[in-house]
């Protein structure tokens, strides 16, 4: 397949511009439903999840509810992803798309703490749990406690909100800050990014594993799983451009890297990352540390599923899983009867295109509960893996 064993082709591009104009020429106009069901359907969480199972239902005739606790709808779309990746007015279209079919938004509404949890299921035929997998891993080492050293989910909604228009300066803006980010995934991609905007003075992101190879390793990646291959991300591409890259062709990344520990100054701020060059089975390389100037530090080590802080899971006594997400059947229904779990609450972190599709077939799986059968297409089963995380 091409991009992934052969350069890329311009299949994203025709598909976006095609996309773009179906909506600039009115071929993307509301469907509200002809006529309502008489059923009241409630989705807790507005990101990609949650706003496709509750477009899904509205359409289908039922009365929909979507609760936010942000002040904005699009979860991580909205806060998470950065504004150079993923445009915001693409979201607002379809949000108003939704809202001129019939679907109600609240807002600044957190389920478990404003509105309690038994009050929600009294209200309404089914709860949809849409409310992804924020639980940020965190790293204990000497150090963390030193100011600078930050979450990535506390760094990127801060820059996503000075798009906003809400703050003129980002408070922990990476301006003349020599940055490094732990972490070598998608996360850290944006947080790099966001960095090099914001006009940092270097920035460095650390990955514990070795640099791929250009090629698929048939043995370690067969077919169909998505290959680990060397690839440089627009975000990489722009950090070269930074006057403190060591070279035109400098990667910002390090490889086979491992965190120690941070130091700081006599203020309690970080002034440097501790390092070691690890093998491939992560175990120290003798005499191979190092130190990064560090003035911010950002964490991007992935979420362990849903927050709970919230008391939520608690208030509805849902099962988890081993790995700390929401149990659900074959159908998308938790242990409690009448909820619902899609999306990365209960999957795990996966893609957008995963957590649209979640959404569209817990809505049937809903539909069907509510009213015996369903017309709603049902893309993926709860069961079904994708080819990357």
């Amino acid at each position: 397949m091409l991009a992934i064993n052969q350069p890329a082709v311009t299949i994203k591009n025709v598909e976006v511009a095609i996309a773009d104009r179906a909506w600039s020429e009115g071929f993307a106009p509301p469907r509200p439903p002809d006529r309502l069901s008489g059923r009241t359907v409630a989705v807790i969480g507005s990101g990609p999840t949650g706003l496709a199972a509750a477009q899904q239902l509205t359409r289908a005739g039922h009365t929909v509810a979507v609760y936010e606790k942000d002040d904005r709808i699009g979860g991580l779309m909205r806060y998470g992803i950065p504004e150079f990746k993923m445009e915001k007015h693409h979201l607002e279209r379809r949000v108003e798309q939704m809202r001129a079919e019939g679907t109600k938004f609240r807002t600044s509404t957190a389920v478990g703490r404003d509105v309690g949890a038994a009050e929600l299921r009294s209200r309404y035929d089914a709860v949809v749990l849409a409310v992804g997998a924020t639980a940020w891993r965190d790293l204990p080492l000497p150090g963390r406690e030193l100011a600078g050293v930050q979450q990535a989910m506390e760094y990127l909604p801060l820059a996503n909100r000075v798009c906003q228009g809400d703050l003129a300066v980002s408070p922990m803006s990476a301006a003349g800050k020599h940055v490094v980010i732990v972490g070598g995934g998608d996360t850290g991609a944006d947080c790099l990014g966001t960095a090099v905007r914001e006009g940092a003075a270097s920035v460095t992101q650390l990955d514990i594993y070795a640099q791929p190879g250009a090629e698929r390793d048939e043995d370690a990646d067969p077919w169909p799983t998505y290959p680990k291959i060397y690839r440089l991300s627009a975000a990489h591409e722009e950090a070269r451009d930074l006057e403190s890259a060591p070279a035109a062709d400098a990667d910002a990344r390090l490889f086979a890297a491992s965190t120690l520990h941070f130091s700081g100054d006599a203020d309690g701020h970080v002034r440097a990352l501790h390092l070691v060059e690890v093998n491939a089975e992560r175990r120290p390389q003798p005499g191979s540390g190092r130190t990064l100037p560090a003035d911010l530090v950002l964490l991007a080590l992935g979420f362990s599923g849903p927050d709970r802080e919230d008391g939520l899971i608690d208030q509805l006594g849902l099962a988890l899983d081993p790995r700390g997400t929401i149990a659900r059947d074959a159908d998308f229904a938790t242990n409690v009867p009448g909820v619902y779990a899609a999306g990365d609450a209960a999957r795990g972190q996966s893609l957008i295109v995963w957590a649209i599709a979640e959404g569209r077939a817990v809505a049937a799986a809903v539909d069907r509960r509510l009213t015996g059968s369903t017309q709603l297409p049902a893309p993926i089963g709860p069961y079904d893996r994708p080819m990357t995380v």
